[in-house]
C-alpha cells in the first residue's frame, strides 16, 4: 500500500543549522493497517507525515502508494489518495461558513470543480445523514457557523469532511491534543468509527499514551529520525502504560 524506501529528509542542507529530521526510513503500511507513532518531539513523527502528505519532499529516496512512485507528486494531486486531520479544530475548517458550507468546500477536494456541488438536496441530504451518524445533533444545524461550535464538534465534523469523498488513506496529526478529555474521546470514538466503515489505511500521531495502546493494530517509536521499534499487533497487545513512559527519552 505505503512504500517508505529510504526516505531521508535533511533541512537547511550544508548550513550550519543542519538537521536530518528523518534517517534511510524503510517502512511499509499494508492495507488497512492503523499505525500510530510515538516518539519526543522533533523524532521526525511529522516530517514523515508531511512526506507522506506530500507536504515536503524527501531528500533522498522513493514514497510509493499502491505500487506506483509518487515522490515528486504535489499535495495537491495526492488528495485522492489521502486526507488530513490536524491538530488544530480551527485548522481544518472555515469558521464563518455554515457547516453545509464547509462540506461544500470539502467536497471540492476530490470532485470536478462546479458551482453546483453542495446546492442540490441529494448532497444536502446525504451530509445531514452523514452527521447524524456522528450522534453529536448537529444534522438539523447545517446553517449554523463552524465557528460557533466546540473543539471537539469542529474536530469530529472535520474527520467525517476527510471521508465523505473516495479517500484510502487518513493522516490523524494529534488530532485530540488541543482538546479536553472528554471532546478527545469523542473524537476518537468518531475517528475509529470512520476508519473501519470506510476500510481506511490510518497513521496516528500522538503524545497520549493512553490513546496509543487504545488504538491502532501497529506502533511505531521514532528516535532522532529513525524507526526504532515496529510492534505488531500481538506485541503492542502485551504492553503496559509504564512501558512507554521511555519512549519520549
Amino acid at each position: 500500500m505505503i512504500k517508505f524506501d529510504l526516505i531521508t529528509k535533511t533541512f537547511n542542507r550544508g548550513q550550519v543549522n543542519e538537521v536530518t529530521a528523518l534517517r534511510d526510513i524503510q517502512l511499509h503500511i499494508r492495507a488497512g493497517d492503523f499505525l500510530v507513532l510515538l516518539g519526543a518531539n522533533g523524532s521526525g513523527k511529522t516530517t514523515l507525515l508531511n512526506v507522506l502528505a506530500g507536504a515536503i519532499r524527501p531528500s533522498q529516496g522513493r514514497l510509493l502508494i499502491n505500487g506506483e512512485d509518487v515522490t515528486q507528486l504535489p499535495e495537491y494531486r495526492r488528495s485522492r489518495w489521502i486526507a488530513r486531520v490536524f491538530q488544530n479544530p480551527l485548522g481544518g475548517t472555515a469558521p464563518d461558513l455554515s457547516i453545509l458550507d464547509n462540506f461544500r468546500l470539502a467536497a471540492l477536494r476530490t470532485r470536478p470543480k462546479t458551482l453546483r456541488i453542495g446546492i442540490d438536496q441529494a448532497f444536502k441530504k446525504n451530509v445531514r445523514e452523514k452527521i447524524a451518524g456522528l450522534g453529536l445533533g448537529l444534522e438539523e444545524k447545517l446553517q449554523q457557523p463552524m465557528g460557533t461550535l466546540s473543539g471537539g464538534q469542529r474536530q469530529a465534523l472535520t474527520l467525517l469532511m476527510s471521508v465523505m469523498d473516495h479517500t484510502d488513506i487518513l493522516l490523524l496529526d494529534e488530532p485530540t491534543a488541543a482538546l479536553d478529555p472528554k471532546s478527545a474521546a469523542v473524537v476518537m470514538q468518531t475517528a475509529e468509527k470512520l476508519i473501519a466503515e470506510y476500510q481506511l489505511t490510518t497513521v496516528f500521531i500522538t503524545h497520549n499514551l493512553s490513546e496509543s495502546l487504545r488504538f491502532g493494530n501497529r506502533l511505531i517509536q521514532m528516535h532522532r529520525g529513525e524507526i526504532v521499534r515496529d510492534l505488531d499487533a500481538t506485541a503492542k497487545s502485551k504492553l503496559q502504560l509504564q512501558d512507554l513512559y521511555g519512549w519520549f527519552d
